[in-house]
């Protein structure tokens, strides 16, 4: 019940991010981060078990690795981009977290070419 844990460290994070407010608000980001930290350490064994089932699915599909690779690394980005945008929304610094968001999504657009190519050309072989 890992989903139970999760929940677990929100709450209590939150619990004492509004204590820890009253008296000291700069350590209010610094629970935030652990709280983030330790949800993102609960779920990487369900990264790696998805990941795996990819790989599996890929090569019984004959698809590509390479772009196997390029998709895990893209929702690695969006992921971690919204983790980075969130930290800056709850820190009040909305203006970073919208840099902060372009900037994934422009990393995700540069590193989705290779895929986005080879699609086009496989729709330019199907027509005549």
């Amino acid at each position: 019940m890992d989903i139970i844990k999760i929940i677990g460290i929100g709450l209590i994070a939150l619990i004492i991010i509004v204590i820890v407010k009253q008296y000291r608000p700069e350590f209010v980001l610094y629970v935030s981060l652990m709280a983030g930290a330790l949800i993102l350490i609960l779920i990487m064994d369900k990264v790696g078990a998805i990941i795996a089932l990819l790989t599996t699915l890929s090569n019984k599909a004959s698809i590509n690795q390479e772009f196997l690779g390029l998709l895990i690394k893209i929702t690695g980005i969006a992921f971690l981009t919204e983790f980075a945008v969130s930290i800056c929304k709850d820190s009040g610094e909305s203006a970073i977290a919208t840099k902060v968001d372009l900037g994934g999504k422009v990393i995700i657009i540069s590193m989705s070419i290779p895929i986005i190519a080879s699609l086009l050309e496989t729709i330019l072989k199907i027509l005549p």
